[in-house]
């Protein structure tokens, strides 16, 4: 896609560079910014100048606060399960085979978060607040991207950042196993470019091979959890008005009440 609205994407170095631009929304992705962010990563992939792909997100407030629920309010998430948007970004950062990195500042919560913890490599900033908010507005989050999170940080771990949605500061995540590297803020980018220069100077056929054999560490969970939990789990989700009762309960700053659909 050409003329970008919601990202920046930029080559320096062997480094390319995709920043999620929507500072004003603390950077949460819409329909476009999805569909933005995998075609700039297919992008990358296929430009023999770039090494290293880096994510992030605009200003110093957040990384990537998820899905927009302005958008999802309006049936934006509705669309986005439809399409599998989601998955189409996660198949591009798999497939391009070149390392990625997440540079976190701020807040990551909800797709941000997993967005984060998907990177094989992520850096973060010492203001960096990391957890997840699928329960909390309705959002039904599901299948291996859920599960993956227990390669990372374990199960019982696992269980308590998705099913709770507290939040965790970036030494919480960096004992977990969330994170790789945390730094003060102003010394973020020069932390990244430091890292990615080390991988640069690595072998680019062996890191494909390296990022191959990771990936395929985890292609059975894939495999087995391709199909559509939510037609099992509730078939009337999006009409029943319970994501609905989150997206409000979430705009208009209040706890929901989930009770009518327990």
């Amino acid at each position: 896609m050409t003329d970008e609205t919601d990202i920046l994407y930029t080559v320096d170095d062997g480094v390319a560079t995709i920043t999620i631009n929507r500072p004003a929304a603390m950077n949460a992705y819409r329909e476009r910014t999805l569909v933005e962010m995998t075609d700039a990563t297919t992008r990358a992939a296929r430009d023999s100048d770039v090494g290293v792909i880096v994510l992030t997100g605009a200003g110093d407030r957040a990384f990537c606060a998820g899905g927009d629920v302005h958008w999802e309010a309006a049936g934006g998430l509705e669309a986005r399960y439809a399409e599998d948007l989601v998955k189409k970004l996660y198949a591009a950062m798999r497939e391009s085979l070149k390392p990625t990195i997440a540079r976190v500042n701020g807040y990551a919560i909800g797709g941000g978060n997993h967005l984060a913890y998907f990177c094989d490599l992520t850096i973060a900033s010492d203001n960096a607040v990391l957890g997840q908010n699928g329960p909390r507005v309705g959002s039904p989050a599901q299948g291996w991207f859920v599960s993956y999170l227990i390669r990372v940080v374990g199960a019982k771990r696992a269980r308590e950042m998705w099913m709770l949605c507290r939040r965790y500061s970036a030494q919480q995540a960096l004992e977990w196993g969330l994170v790789n590297a945390v730094v003060p803020a102003p010394e973020l980018d020069a932390e990244v470019r430091r890292w990615a220069d080390e991988l640069l100077a690595m072998s680019p056929t062996v890191l494909k091979l390296l990022k191959k054999s990771f990936d395929d560490e985890y292609a059975s969970l894939r495999a087995a959890q391709q199909e559509d939990y939510l037609p099992e789990v509730n078939p009337g989700f999006f009409a029943s008005g319970e994501q609905s009762e989150g997206a409000r309960a979430f705009l208009e700053k209040r706890r929901p009440n989930f009770d009518p659909w327990r």
